[in-house]
């Protein structure tokens, strides 16, 4: 299995983006076709997991991530998962709030988002976590 896989890596070459491959389809990684074959649900739960590891990471380098309990934090993950760190740092008056340990104006300022309007159910479940601290 290890001369295959050294074999495949040289013949395919790693794409960490998606591209084009010769016959057109889109492709990933060494040679994954993700039109044809896709990915299976226990790489959709690794990549899950491996962007929630990063989106912690890089939100333990807001100060303001700090003064929030567990649960708000979950928020702000949940957050960043969906607009990406830079959209989630355009939140400027909410981050203001939670440096201020302003819950309630927190999430005020959630829901008055174009976000919030965009996810729906979604903003409002995770403003009602922000203002309370509670799952």
């Amino acid at each position: 299995m290890d001369k295959l896989l050294a074999m495949l890596k040289t013949h395919e070459g790693l794409r960490l983006t998606l591209y084009k491959c010769p016959a057109g389809k889109w492709t990933i990684g060494y040679g994954r076709n993700l039109e044809d074959r896709g990915i299976s649900e226990d790489e959709a739960q690794l990549f899950l997991e491996n962007d929630v590891k990063y989106f912690y990471t890089q939100l333990e380098k807001f100060p303001a991530f700090h003064k929030c309990n567990e649960a708000r934090q979950i928020v702000l993950v949940n957050m960043a998962f969906n607009l990406g760190i830079e959209g989630l740092r355009n939140f400027k008056m909410m981050w203001a709030a939670i440096s201020l340990e302003n819950w309630q104006g927190a999430s005020i300022q959630m829901l008055r988002s174009k976000w919030a309007g965009q996810v729906g159910n979604r903003a409002t479940e995770l403003a009602e976590i922000m203002r309370t601290g509670v799952i």
